[in-house]
């Protein structure tokens, strides 16, 4: 209780005290007051007393609360200080560049996969570095030249033991896999682009696979980088041909990553421009872009290439992926066709929908179904067919995926010998540095 209210009751009860002094002084003085009166205002005094004495019960138990609340919030206050000392500080970074102005930053991904395949013969589990996005470390510089200006430099290799790729029936072990993905040197303005002169992605490249589905680190328009190389065993005998998976399906995606020079526009209203030249007289050209409004988010890509091949003229691609932000359900598309000179054009279609949600507060979860048809691949009047289902578990502040994926592919062949399907089940992970 405060000194303030301390003094303010004593100060009513002296008041209450003295006021009945008066009365009775007064009533025995004159006689002007009859007891009946006196009784009454014993018994008005009697009642303000019982609210003291109950005001006074309420300002004891505040007081006891208070100090009760005290002690809690010493007591939290203590395992909370106690707790903060035993969190592990954060690292300290230890990467440094070796010019004062160019911040360097090192980055990559180790990504590792179980293929479970089933060719017509026999079931097989392969251990495989993934080419869906392999494993692979990467040297980014940057140096800050102006407000507007900026000079970087890149360098990226892959380093894939057993490359899914290469992974077959008759070698289980394909060995390590060294690729010089990125070597470039760049100047980028906000005002007037982005210029790039080394290896590294040509115009067209990635824009046939386009997709915010989230389930792409397994799934996605380029379906044979799980498993290319697994190869198609024969209807009769169960002899391995000389097909493997990615020889009968492609998504034509423009010319990879090449050395070359390029330049990217400056960003309008979520389209930007790009093309490059590229080495043995190739070239290239691209439009993206990318959005978002009245609940959607999109983006697209659509390119044409000079691959600069025998028998083929130019080839075309493109790729538009829509996604719902409050359900999560998405739909990605992609096509792509290769002009060619003595036989029928090749053809690919993609499309896939998804589902995109959140159960568990670490990341996203993501689902897919996915369907596939290419044409004239390997050769004239093939058809191949493959569909696919897949969920990907993220978890966002690791930096990790986890994923599983069944997939079923056909090919008819328009040439015997006639080939038996292929099913793979998959399961891996990713973890990005």
């Amino acid at each position: 209780m405060t000194t303030s209210r301390k003094a303010f009751i004593i100060f009513v009860v002296l008041l209450l005290a003295a006021q009945v002094f008066f009365v009775r002084t007064v009533a025995a003085e004159d006689g002007t007051v009859d007891s009946e009166t006196v009784e009454r205002l014993d018994r008005l005094i009697k009642e303000q007393q019982q609210q003291l004495e109950s005001l006074q019960q309420q300002v004891n138990e505040l007081k006891k609360t208070a100090t009760q609340a005290q002690t809690e919030a010493k007591e939290a206050k203590s395992v909370a200080e106690e707790a903060k000392t035993t969190v592990q500080a954060p690292l300290e970074k230890v990467v440094t560049s070796g010019h004062e102005r160019v911040k360097l930053a090192l980055s990559g991904q180790v990504h590792r996969a179980v293929n479970v395949s089933e060719d017509g013969k026999n079931t097989k589990a392969y251990f495989v570095d993934s080419d869906a996005s392999n494993t692979r470390v990467r040297f980014v510089g940057t140096a800050k030249a102006s407000d507007d200006l900026t000079a970087g430099t890149r360098i990226e290799v892959a380093i894939a033991p057993n490359e899914s790729s290469e992974v077959s029936q008759d070698n289980e072990e394909s060995g390590d896999f060294f690729d010089q993905r990125w070597a470039e040197v760049s100047l980028h303005s906000k005002r007037f682009g982005k210029l790039s002169l080394g290896k590294g992605d040509t115009a067209s490249n990635n824009s046939a696979e386009v997709d915010l589905s989230k389930t792409d680190i397994v799934q996605y328009s380029s379906i044979a980088d799980v498993a290319g190389g697994l190869l198609f065993r024969q209807t009769n005998g169960d002899t391995l041909t000389g097909v493997s998976v990615s020889d009968a399906f492609s998504n034509l995606d423009g010319l990879s990553r090449r050395s070359r020079v390029r330049y990217d526009t400056p960003t309008f209203y979520g389209f930007h421009l790009a093309t490059s030249l590229v080495s043995d007289q190739r070239y290239d050209a691209s439009l993206w872009w990318g959005g978002q409004g009245y609940g959607f988010k999109a983006a697209g890509a659509a390119a044409f290439a000079y691959p600069n091949q025998d028998d083929t003229d130019f080839q075309y691609d493109g790729s538009f992926s829509l996604l719902h932000e409050d359900t999560g359900l998405n739909l990605t598309l992609s096509a792509g066709l290769r002009e060619r000179d003595n036989q029928g054009d090749q053809e690919n279609f993609y499309a896939k929908v998804g589902w995109l949600t959140t159960f568990f507060s670490l990341g996203e979860t993501g689902f897919g179904v996915d369907y596939t048809r290419s044409l004239n691949l390997p050769t004239g009047r093939d058809e191949g067919y493959s569909v696919g289902a897949a969920a990907v578990q993220h978890f966002e502040d690791y930096g990790t995926e986890i994923y599983l994926q069944y997939r079923h592919h056909s090919l008819e062949r328009d040439v015997a010998p006639s080939v038996q399907d292929i099913n793979v089940g998959t399961i891996g992970a990713r973890v990005k540095f």
